[in-house]
This record gives structure tokens, C-alpha cells and sequence, in this order.
């Protein structure tokens, strides 16, 4: 089930263990992290997988907070440290994952691929799947990461800024990826402002998995995007310059784990990386409240 429905983007457990033993295994990088702590360096020390190598989601994936969010993206030249520094080499596969169910792993998805790497998977179910299938997890730190050559080259996969996503609500299909509530306005537990940018259609993560933590199958994510409005026979055609569907969420992590779904559906899509958090800090864009888009 994993080199088919993976399609280059998952692995499952019981594959990834065996590419493990094979003369060029990839790349591990661990990106476990949760809003509020605690860090995800404590869960990697506690136990992660055997030669993983721990990525910061703060740090590594992102810049500085500020006008664009909590999450910017990280500048080329910071990231092609980090990813050297954990071993990233051009032409050598990379597998992410993360505590379950993918939605921090797939920010480091995203970001390899935006900067240019394409040999990225991400572990479907994540550690969670990687230990029920009985595979061995280690408190062994690897004691000498051999130095990447990762080059970051930015632009691989396609971005929206605040104005960008404001059209898109108008024109074409954004889709929220946050909890519902927050999507609402009922509650909002990080940023100063409720709610959501106008036309843009509730779509939380939480839909593209199933109990495990693990990925719907294709069709099905196929079904839940129809249902949102996405077109799925146009849109799984040919890629246009600017895809007709993009995502945001509150910092632009758990977008990136709506694009990867949509992904998984055939479907390209553009990321917004400010999200909520970036759309709101000018207090002058506007918001909407309720289950409608506004």
C-alpha cells in the first residue's frame, strides 16, 4: 500500500524499515513539535527513529516572527544550513515525519520542495505507525551527521501573499485549514483577531486523516475536496501557472498539510505562508465570522 498510494509523497512503516537496510537509505529528519510545548527535542530524546536526525520547526523551517507571520518562510541561505547540517544531500531521498499525523512533517515537505528538493516523503502515521508496526525506536543521538550540500533555491512550488489570497477567495477556491471553531470566530487561541479572510471555506486537516493519523486514500481525499468545491477533474489536469486552489491556516504549517492532501488528490495548490497570523497583522484587511465564507 505505501509505494502506491505514496506516489512519491508517503512511505509506510514497514517500507521505510526496509529502505533502512538498503545500500543508500534516506535521510531521516525528525520535525516532532506542538503548539504550546513541550519543545520537540524532549519527545526525540526521549525516542525516535534509529539515525534520525532532529529538525526545529522555529528555528529551521521558519524566520524571525513578524509582519509575516508566525512562520515566515526561512531565508534560502538559513535553511540550506539547516538542512546541510542534518545531512540534506542533492539527489539523496529525505523522509519527515512527525508525532502522528503528519502536520508538522509536511511543513518540512513543503519547505524542501519549494527550495528545490523533490526526493521528500513523508512518513504516513508517523512515529505512532512506526512503533504499532513494532519497529525498533532509540534514545541514541547519531554521534556524527555527515555534512549535506543542499543548495536552496526558492520558488519550486507556488506561494500567495495577503493579496494573493484575497483574490483567490474571490475568484477561485482558498481553503482554511484550522478547527472549525477558529474558522468561526468562536475562539482563537493564538492570534489577537477571530475568524477568517472572506470567501475563503473551512477545511480542516483534521478530515485528510483517519483515526490512525494516517492519510484518507486518494479517491476519498478526491471526495472530501469535490465536496468543498474543488474541481477535481480541471484541477488534477494540467497545472496552471497559478493553481485555482490555495490554503492557509494560522501560520502556514498546517496549510502545508492541506496542500499535501491535495496533492495526494491530484490536485496543485498554492500556499499562503502569513496565514491567519500574517493576514492579521495589518488590522486594516478584513474578517469574517460564521460557518459562512463571507
Amino acid at each position: 500500500m505505501g509505494a502506491t498510494r505514496s506516489a512519491g509523497l508517503l512511505v509506510d512503516a514497514r517500507s521505510l524499515a526496509a529502505e533502512l537496510t538498503g545500500s543508500a537509505p534516506p535521510v531521516l529528519l525528525d520535525v516532532r513539535w506542538r503548539m504550546g510545548g513541550p519543545p520537540g527535542i524532549e519527545g526525540y530524546r526521549a525516542g525516535h527513529l534509529p539515525g534520525a536526525v532532529y529538525v526545529d520547526l522555529d528555528t529551521d523551517l521558519a524566520g524571525p516572527p513578524g509582519p509575516g507571520g508566525r512562520h515566515p518562510l526561512p531565508s534560502a541561505d538559513d535553511f540550506a544550513a539547516a538542512m546541510r547540517r542534518a545531512g540534506v544531500r542533492a539527489g539523496h531521498p529525505v523522509v519527515a515525519y512527525d508525532e502522528v499525523d503528519a502536520t508538522i512533517a509536511a511543513r518540512l515537505w513543503w519547505t524542501l520542495r519549494y527550495f528545490g528538493h523533490d526526493l521528500v516523503r513523508v512518513l504516513d502515521g508517523g512515529l505512532r505507525a512506526w512503533t504499532a508496526a513494532g519497529l525498533p525506536v532509540t534514545t541514541d543521538e547519531p554521534s556524527a551527521v555527515a555534512a549535506g550540500d543542499f543548495a536552496a533555491v526558492p520558488g519550486h512550488l507556488p506561494v500567495l501573499d495577503a493579496a494573493g489570497a484575497a483574490a483567490l477567495a474571490r475568484s477561485g477556491l482558498l481553503l482554511d485549514a484550522r478547527a472549525g471553531e477558529r474558522y468561526r470566530g468562536e475562539t482563537e487561541p493564538v492570534d489577537p483577531v477571530a475568524g477568517h479572510i472572506p470567501g475563503a471555506v473551512s477545511a480542516p486537516t483534521a478530515g485528510n486523516v483517519g483515526p490512525d493519523g494516517r492519510f484518507l486514500p486518494p479517491d476519498e481525499l478526491r471526495r472530501r475536496f469535490a465536496a468543498l468545491g474543488v474541481d477535481v477533474e480541471q484541477a488534477s489536469g494540467d497545472p496552471e501557472p497559478a493553481p485555482a486552489v490555495g490554503a492557509y491556516c494560522g501560520s502556514g504549517v498546517t496549510a502545508a498539510h492541506e496542500v499535501l492532501a491535495l496533492s495526494l488528490a491530484g490536485v496543485p495548490a498554492s500556499l499562503y505562508v502569513g496565514s491567519w497570523s500574517g493576514w492579521t497583522a495589518d488590522p486594516g484587511r478584513p474578517v469574517a465570522t460564521g460557518a459562512d465564507p463571507g
